[in-house]
């Protein structure tokens, strides 16, 4: 299914988070939390000033990025798990 968001939100998927600690212990499912990170699948064209004029979003399609903890909508495409958020809860773009 094509999805394509609309004004200044972005859809991303999250990357995977590491199976073990920096001390080589496995981390179980239940332990862990869901990642904070995550790739741009797609965007919306941008928001819109007062007098109509497009401002042009700061990120791309395959931008890696970092997100707060609880921004965004869940929601299932194609059997994956995605976010929906507004481009402001972005809170950088991992280089």
């Amino acid at each position: 299914m094509a999805f394509k968001p609309l004004h200044d939100r972005v859809l991303v998927k999250r990357l995977e988070s590491e199976e073990k600690t920096a001390g080589g212990l496995i981390i179980p499912d239940s332990a862990k939390e869901k990642p904070a990170e995550g790739e741009i699948v797609s965007v919306g064209d941008g928001a819109r000033k007062d007098n109509g004029e497009l401002i042009a979003p700061s990120v791309k399609a395959g931008d890696k990025i970092l997100f707060g903890k609880w921004s965004g909508t869940e929601i299932t495409l194609d059997g994956k798990e995605m976010l929906i958020m507004k481009e402001s809860d972005i809170l950088g773009i991992i280089a």
